[in-house]
């Protein structure tokens, strides 16, 4: 790039204007200085400084002069990236001289393996596009892993159509075809490891495709014999098996324990698996962790009607996974690392490594796995750091002397190299010792087959890519195969009898239960989930994932298990902080350790028009939680406090409003929803509709109305409807358009439920007739990005519709109350959500209000300033709500308006006009305690 001849080539000089220059002429950014960090702190036991750390994506960047040696600058650099804390750790590290930029991937298997170079003079966003923008440039893994999702279906979609064929052909039962289904999923398990191990060194190169090639004309019973083989322990097999089956390994584990059929592999399948799978596709760089939940996808029927491959990132997992556990694992080997090495360092590495072998994991909605497979590709690696860091004679060492007790001694003296020598010589320690991290240590509840298939095949797989890790550290002969026995995933559903015993795991150390349990509003459930959740809340009206949050309340009785799942947002908002957390931690005494706020979930694709966008938060639970909590923000940075709430605010945990009938505060003006229609849209015209229709029903319009919903309210649009409260039977027969609207209004209330039949009876009228001359209108559901919920005043010729809360009669100080900062705050803090938006609940935002006792002079100024709030808002007749009530387009007479009716609501509470929104809470809670402490 010629815009770099005039630099000299000089670390310290030069770095700065370098990297700044190459931002800006590669990705365009016009100020590069905001996404990039020079001589960012770290600690590795001293305060030392990378030289560049890209923020948004975690990279660190080493510089060395022109000539330098940069294989010595990556040593350097994973130095820092093993200090950082796991939130802050990219997936590459770049070293640079000026003329060279090498890229060392941290996902790798190998990371002493050759770095991919690129020439400065060659850099281009297609070379460097993951350095800017997670996810923009997708990396190799995710690419390899949604490659290999993509095969997987090819395969399973032609192996369905031949057994839809054969079901046809010989009229299978419904039992039949479902079990045919799951052998599929068996056997597409049983190929994707089989692809694997050839490409990865489980099997020799090749193998598996060798065997099966030439015996593709009988290519179920080759593979029958296959997966025969591979179960059979080698001095076990026939004598007279073919020679290349006598080759096989032994493989164990329970992948290939029992005979599953599947269906005839016709012509177009074998090519998939020939030509497609096995040679033009290498399994051995898949991600166990992104190609569980891919491959899941793929053999899932819910998740195939979504029509796309989805998983969720590392990085979330992370979110999860970090403030659990692995940051302070990771903080307490970064302090052992910091000791000089010594006798004592060195016990106290293997003492750590033990630790780590005695920890047990549960995901009682684990799906393929992806939590388990995360959790247990992190702690092997903290283990690999702890390998690498011994001395090579100590590998072989046991963690204590002959017998049994610790050694100790002073920090580096001839005497504690001695006694080390002397406890070398004295251990019996196999090979097998140097990892002490394994699979069983990790369980699974999963309600679908092959969901606990896959996830067992994932973390077999990332079994076998940590120990080629090990292996780049240490010289070993132990061979990757047989796998492990295991059976810790357990298929069932986690709330019934059956499977609770799988919440029960034995540990020594710490047990940590963690997960996503299924997105499942109220409304999304089936009955037997409903009737899961209000047999442990008496309240059927719950998320799903509350009835993880109550079994996990039950485990961490004991002071050592902690959890943390992924929720809905939703289950910290509205009524449900109460009925769940409330009562979780009045049964079970739970706190809360940490939290993320909402944030948007994203199940990631190649397509970002197929991401699935969900709002969520993330909670952690225990009866024995840290001093000070994690509070993290959307972004993910975290501040500390002594506590958070069941709304996750700082505050106590008594802070929580229950749903009420009625106000708290005596003397509050009734509020009740709007008219609920419940017409099919018989009743209801559109605004374009409108002219056309009075034109052909001129008789109709003195029984029209303007009709709003929160919609309509907030953004001005015309919307009708027929009110035919009082008109006789008479004159609607003689409004054939109007009669036609009232049959089909009837039609459809006939084919309801019970209570919809019965308004069949009256079907030209709403279920409610609600009209009031005047009255104060609240939208139901108004956007977060509102500093004010738009409030207003309408009168009878318009109906509110059941998306507004209306008060008949409401006064100006009404208005000025419920329209302030301080209304807005409990608003914000107590209401529900619709996905990000608020929403407004008579019960939970408006019975719970404590309102003021003000003096009669406060009184009146609150009714002035509300007064010029509506003098400022009819200076733009033309104007929405919405366009007035935007914070980039707010009129500055509406704001100041605003601010001067909040400062008189803030002094009729007795309290200063700049009180923070937090302080306002802690009051209106106290307020809200001491109306309802005799209820």
């Amino acid at each position: 790039m010629t815009e770099f001849r005039n630099i000299q080539g000089n670390e310290k000089s030069d770095t700065q204007v370098f990297w700044l220059a190459l931002i800006r002429k590669v990705f365009g950014v016009l100020k590069p200085e905001e996404y990039i960090e020079f001589e960012k702190r770290v600690k590795d036991g001293h305060t030392k400084f990378i030289d560049a750390y890209v923020k948004s994506t975690g990279i660190i960047i080493e510089q060395k002069s022109k000539g330098k040696n940069l294989d010595e600058a990556f040593r350097q650099a994973k130095n820092y990236y093993d200090w950082l804390p796991n939130s802050q750790r990219g997936d590459y590290i770049l070293t640079c001289d000026f003329d060279e930029i090498h890229v060392h991937d941290m996902n790798r298997e190998n990371l002493n393996a050759p770095p991919e170079i690129i020439k400065v003079s060659d850099v281009s966003r297609d070379n460097l596009g993951f350095l800017l923008v997670a996810g923009e440039t997708l990396p190799r893994e995710v690419r390899i892993s949604i490659k290999a999702g993509e095969l997987v279906k090819a395969l399973y979609d032609s192996l369905i159509n031949s057994l839809n064929n054969t079901v046809r052909e010989n009229h299978y039962t419904d039992a039949q075809i479902k079990k045919a289904e799951e052998n599929i999923n068996v056997f597409c398990v049983r190929l994707v490891f089989l692809l694997y191990a050839e490409d990865s060194g489980l099997f020799r190169k090749s193998q598996f495709i060798n065997y099966f090639k030439p015996r593709a004309v009988m290519a179920n019973d080759a593979l029958s014999k296959l997966f025969e083989v591979l179960y059979t322990e080698i001095p076990k097999r026939s004598p007279y098996l073919d020679d290349i089956l006598k080759e096989f390994p032994f493989v164990n584990g329970g992948l290939f324990k029992d005979n599953a059929e599947f269906p005839q592999l016709d012509e177009e399948s074998k090519r998939i698996i020939i030509q497609d799978m096995a040679e033009g596709f290498n399994w051995s760089g898949i991600n166990p962790t992104i190609f569980g939940a891919i491959f899941e996808s793929t053999l899932n029927k819910e998740t195939r009607k979504q029509q796309g491959i989805h998983y969720t990132s590392v990085s979330n997992i992370h979110k999860v996974i970090d403030p659990l556990f692995l940051d302070e694992l990771t903080d307490t080997l970064n302090d052992i690392l910091s000791w000089p090495e010594s006798f004592e360092r060195t016990q106290k590495l293997l003492a750590f490594q033990e630790r780590l072998s005695k920890l047990k994991f549960l995901d009682p909605a684990c799906g393929s796995g992806n939590f388990l497979t995360e959790s247990f590709i992190s702690l092997h690696r903290l283990e690999n750091r702890i390998i690498a860091a011994l001395p090579a004679q100590t590998l072989k060492a046991k963690t204590t002397r002959p017998n049994g007790n610790m050694a100790s001694s002073e920090h580096g003296t001839q005497a504690s190299a001695t006694r080390l020598n002397e406890n070398i010589a004295a251990s019996s320690a196999s090979e097998t010792d140097i990892v002490k991290v394994k699979i069983p240590q990790f369980h699974g509840i999963e309600s679908h087959d092959f969901a606990v298939k896959v996830a067992m095949t994932a973390l077999w797989i990332s079994s076998h890519q940590m120990w080629k890790e090990t292996q780049s550290i240490v010289r070993t002969d132990k061979p990757p195969l047989p796998l492990e026995d295991y059976d810790g995933i357990k298929e069932g559903d986690a709330f019934k009898s059956e499977i609770n015993n799988a919440w029960n795991i034995p540990h020594e150390d710490m047990l940590y239960i963690m997960g996503n349990p299924p997105f499942l509003g109220y409304s999304q459930q089936d009955k037997s989930q409903k009737d899961t959740v209000r047999d442990i809340f008496g309240n059927g009206k719950l998320d799903y994932v509350s009835c993880w949050f109550s079994k996990a309340s039950e485990r961490v009785q004991e002071k050592n298990v902690k959890a943390a799942f992924v929720a809905t947002n939703s289950i910290v908002q509205g009524e449900q902080p109460a009925c769940v957390f409330k009562f979780l931690s009045q049964k079970w005494g739970i706190k809360i350790d940490f939290a993320h706020l909402p944030f948007v979930w994203k199940n990631e694709l190649p397509d970002p028009k197929k991401m699935a966008h969900v709002h969520v938060v993330i909670i952690a639970i225990s009866t024995n939680p840290p001093e000070k909590r994690r509070l993290y923000d959307s972004e993910g940075k975290y501040k500390l406090t002594d506590n958070i709430n069941f709304y996750l605010a700082e505050g106590p945990d008594e802070d929580v409003a229950e749903s009420s009938d009625k106000p708290v505060s005596p003397g509050a003006p009734v509020m009740m929803t709007g008219n609920r229609a419940a017409d099919g849209g018989n009743l209801i015209i559109e605004g374009e509709d409108y002219a056309d229709f009075i034109k052909r029903e001129p008789k109709a319009e003195k029984y029209i109305k303007r009709y709003m919903m929160g919609y309509e309210f907030i953004r001005n649009i015309n919307r009708f409807c027929l009110w035919l409260v009082d008109v006789s039977p008479e004159e609607i027969r003689n409004m054939p358009l109007v009669y036609k609207r009232v049959k089909a209004c009837r039609e459809d209330r006939l084919k309801g439920a019970p209570d919809r039949v019965k308004l069949a009876d009256s079907p030209h009228l709403f279920r409610e007739q609600m009209n009031p001359k005047r009255y104060l209108a609240i939208p139901v559901t108004s956007s977060e990005s509102r500093f004010y919920i738009p409030i207003g005043w309408l009168d009878d010729s318009v109906i509110p519709g059941n998306q507004l809360h209306i008060i008949p009669n409401a006064t100006l100080y009404h208005f000025g109350i419920l329209t302030s900062r301080v209304h807005m705050a409990w608003m914000r803090r107590v209401s529900g959500r619709l996905k990000s938006d608020y929403s407004y609940s008579k019960t939970i935002t408006y019975h719970t209000f404590a309102w003021p006792c003000p003096t009669q002079t406060q009184r009146s100024r609150i009714e002035s300033t509300a007064q010029k709030i509506l003098d400022a808002r009819a200076l733009y007749p033309k104007n929405s709500f919405a366009a007035l009530y935007d914070d980039s387009t707010m009129p500055q007479e509406l704001r100041k308006a605003h601010r001067d009716n909040d400062a008189a609501v803030c002094e009729a509470y007795g309290w200063d006009k700049n009180i923070s929104e937090e302080d306002i809470i802690a009051r209106l809670f106290e307020l809200y305690h001491g109306l309802t402490k005799h209820k």
